[in-house]
């Protein structure tokens, strides 16, 4: 366990708004990778009933200190590509479930 954090993100999607959000997860995991303390991202995605998607995002940390580093430094990332998220998930109906979370000994 090593003291390693995960961020997960869960997100219902509207599929008309499907692409627009991969291109904003995608610009996102960018800034991730590039920061002191990552250690992996992923994306899953669930096809959830007609017309909708669930996305899952794992992006896995040294520790919890370094996810709230990391924050400031995605929320620069965002402004400086005038990229407000919870904006777009309004605009296009986009629901989120965001938590970071610790492994405990099974």
């Amino acid at each position: 366990m090593n003291g390693e954090f995960y961020r997960i993100d869960k997100f219902a999607v509207p599929e008309a708004a499907r692409e627009e959000f991969l291109m904003n997860v995608l610009k996102t995991h960018e800034v991730l990778q590039a920061q002191e303390g990552f250690i992996s991202h992923q994306v899953l995605e669930q096809v959830s009933g007609p017309g909708e998607f669930n996305f899952v995002t794992i992006a896995q940390w040294e520790s919890a200190e370094v996810i709230e580093r990391v924050k400031a430094a995605v929320q620069a990332a965002h402004r400086a590509r005038n990229f407000d998220p919870q904006a777009l998930f309004q605009r296009l109906g986009i629901r989120a479930d965001i938590a970071n979370y610790k492994p405990i000994a099974a």
